[in-house]
């Protein structure tokens, strides 16, 4: 083992995940001597078991109604056949290209990668493998992994991260959760060609995402022929010669090909000897952290996932490039992350994209809020005879006219969505979303020709 001054640094930074590697790498373009231990695939879970895979699999998924639009205008289109092994292939070949680039970005920037696991072995020590290295200040980016349920079979159960890891699935699906990966999940596999059952306990998926989206996406899945089952649990499951029987709370039972827990997250904290370090968590494992993201000892901190409330890759790389230039940068008056209007998508389908408050949340804080709201066929469809709606929703402060929140359920709606928080956090009001001339003929037109607000 090995403690000498070669192995000291300025700033540590354990994970390798998107706000880790920015951080590493802008403290290291400020001069600091920075290292970095990554146990797993360099980028972290956005690229090699999140953002960056369930996309390509939502475009593989969404390729299944494409082809069937097709034949409305005019294109003759046989029987689509679909190889999941070519799509695991293509997906592992862009995650390697990407884990490529991150390693030359680090290494580019004079961050020493240790290819491990960091443990605290006190609060400036850490241990890697066979070695030791200490740093005045460290940042802990360790990020999260998939929840799992205690329940009987538990043993029996996928979490999202084996569905980027398998190329062959059975008939039928059944995934447990209720929040953005759950549906996600559900899009993916049902526009894949597989039976899926989507199992919740509450009465309404996607907690708080506005209404009318969540009801919106429920009448829209319920056609696609994907089965719902609201307020009800699994119990337990067995193993039936590879089938899965799944016993549920409301005393029903079936068998499932697979199934797939998506029921949350939790911090990735669980190996880190925090205690050796002193380094205090809450009672779900996340680290709680000050404005300037430092942790009860003052020069360990931690940003993303594993201590934000908003697990999102642009708010870690927010934060960590921020906690960099305030630590390290000729500049100490350094610009506060804004977490005001953060814009969120969910890649169902249709695609979900809301930024601001809900109609709900608007009214809990006091507002007294006009609703505009339009429902409709996008244009697309007057040809294809797909019944799919768009919806779009403005909710607006009456006293001020300010926009609160901006909600989409539709073709393109993380593509529009991003504008819309430029102009949340402008100050929008909706006399400026009135007065600006729309694009025809585009769904996106609808958000700038609202006239008359709905009825209470």
């Amino acid at each position: 083992m090995n403690t000498d001054s070669e192995h000291h640094y300025d700033f540590f930074v354990i994970g390798a995940g998107s706000g880790g590697v920015r951080s590493a790498r802008i403290a290291a373009g400020h001069g600091a001597k920075v290292g970095v231990a990554e146990g797993n695939p360099l980028g972290g879970t956005c690229v090699n078991l999140g953002c960056v895979p369930k996309k390509l699999y939502a475009y593989a998924s969404d390729f299944h109604m494409d082809f069937e639009d097709s034949r409305g205008y005019g294109w003759h289109t046989s029987k689509a056949l679909f190889d999941w092994s070519i799509l695991k292939s293509k997906k592992d070949n862009e995650i390697a290209r990407l884990n490529g680039i991150y390693k030359r970005l680090l290494d580019n920037s004079g961050v020493n990668i240790y290819d491990g696991f960091a443990t605290f072995l006190d609060a400036n020590t850490l241990k890697i493998g066979d070695q030791i290295v200490t740093a005045d200040k460290i940042l802990i980016a360790v990020g999260g992994v998939p929840s799992r349920p205690s329940i009987k079979g538990a043993e029996h159960i996928l979490t999202s991260d084996d569905v980027f890891q398998r190329d062959e699935w059975p008939e039928d699906i059944t995934i447990l959760g209720g929040g953005y990966i759950a549906v996600e999940m559900a899009h993916i596999f049902h526009g894949l060609g597989h039976v899926v059952n989507l199992i919740y306990r509450g009465d309404l998926f996607l907690r708080g995402f506005d209404d009318d989206l969540r009801k919106q996406l429920v009448e829209e899945m319920k056609v696609q022929g994907i089965n719902l089952i609201f307020n009800d649990n699994i119990q337990s499951i067995e193993d039936k010669n590879g089938l899965k029987k799944v016993s549920m709370e409301s005393g029903k039972s079936f068998e499932t090909g697979e199934v797939i827990a998506a029921i949350g997250r939790d911090a990735n904290t669980g190996k880190l000897g925090l205690d050796k370090a002193g380094v205090e968590m809450n009672d779900n494992g996340s680290i709680p952290v000050n404005d300037s993201y430092e942790t009860n000892v003052p020069h360990i901190y931690a940003v993303g996932d594993v201590s934000s409330m908003y697990q999102l890759t642009p708010v870690a790389i927010k934060e960590g490039h921020y906690l960099a230039d305030d630590l390290f940068g000729p500049n100490k008056d350094v610009k506060a992350v804004h977490y005001d209007n953060v814009a969120t998508a969910v890649f169902s389908h249709p695609p979900i994209g809301t930024v601001g408050l809900s109609e709900s949340d608007a009214r809990d804080k006091g507002h007294d809020v006009e609703i505009f709201r339009t429902s409709f066929r996008a244009l697309k469809h007057t040809l294809t005879g797909r019944e799919e709606k768009t919806l779009m929703k403005l909710v607006v402060d009456k006293t001020s006219d300010k926009v609160l929140g901006v909600h989409m359920i539709g073709a393109d709606a993380p593509e529009i969505i991003q504008p819309m928080a430029i102009a949340l956090n402008a100050g929008a009001t909706k006399a400026v979303f009135d007065r600006t001339m729309p694009v025809h003929p585009t769904s996106s037109e609808e958000f700038v020709t609202m006239r008359e607000p709905v009825k209470s």
